[in-house]
């Protein structure tokens, strides 16, 4: 049977990041399951083997001790979000944050972000596409060195935050061409990895794909959890 997997969303009607992230899961061998403020009561007892943070909107600039952030906030999700990594942390789920999803592991293990790092910006463009119009560079370490198998390689962004002070017991593991983190990852055994781009919308790039593989192999070699006791 296939290794069920978590995913976090906003309660959209147009989960597109869903589903794209569904289909990247099922391209791997997995099974993906939606969850969402919302929804969440329905699924307390599904037992996971793995756990994917989606990307969505800015989180709540309080929440690592910043200014108000420009753009609205969904505290509801901040919410929810942050009880399923404690959860993950505490159970040693596989765990894969996207964009929002790696900013919140971050902070969640103590770290900050920059609220918007458009202004900071000399070499790469600002403009949001989901296409791979932009440059990772590892940092030629860890687990993502492994999966992406190059030194550099093409991602797409969708973002205007980004990882500041790195969280306890995390790595950065990539940054773009202004040196703003791209990914980071555990310094411990536990599969915790955090990307700042989707690769969801990217499954017709061989080192995209890997990304979930590797989540759901890993997935597979889980003990299955319980969302809540």
């Amino acid at each position: 049977m296939a290794a069920l997997i978590g995913v976090t969303g906003p309660n959209s009607r147009l989960p597109l990041a869903w589903w794209a992230t569904r289909l990247s899961l099922r391209l791997a061998g997995g099974q993906g399951l939606r969850l969402t403020p919302a929804n969440m009561h329905k699924h307390k007892r599904d037992q996971l083997q793995g756990l994917i943070i989606g990307g969505g909107d800015d989180i709540d600039a309080a929440l690592y001790g910043a200014d108000t952030g420009r753009a609205p906030a969904d505290p509801e999700r901040d919410a929810f979000e942050i009880e399923l990594i404690e959860h993950a942390l505490n159970t040693r789920l596989p765990l894969l944050g996207i964009c929002r999803g790696a900013q919140l592991i971050n902070v969640v293990l103590g770290g900050s972000l920059h609220a918007d790092i458009r202004p900071q910006r000399l070499h790469t463009s600002n403009r949001r596409t989901p296409l791979p119009r932009k440059t990772a560079i590892g940092c030629g370490n860890g687990r993502l060195s492994r999966v992406m198998q190059q030194p550099q390689w093409r991602i797409n962004s969708l973002h205007h935050q980004a990882v500041d002070r790195v969280g306890t017991g995390l790595a950065v593991v990539a940054r773009d061409l202004d040196g703003f983190v791209q990914a980071i990852e555990t310094t411990s055994s536990h599969y915790l990895l955090g990307v700042q781009w989707h690769p969801e919308y990217l499954p017709y790039l061989a080192g995209q794909r890997r990304l979930f593989h590797n989540l759901v192999r890993a997935a597979e070699k889980s003990r299955p959890e319980a969302l809540y006791d």
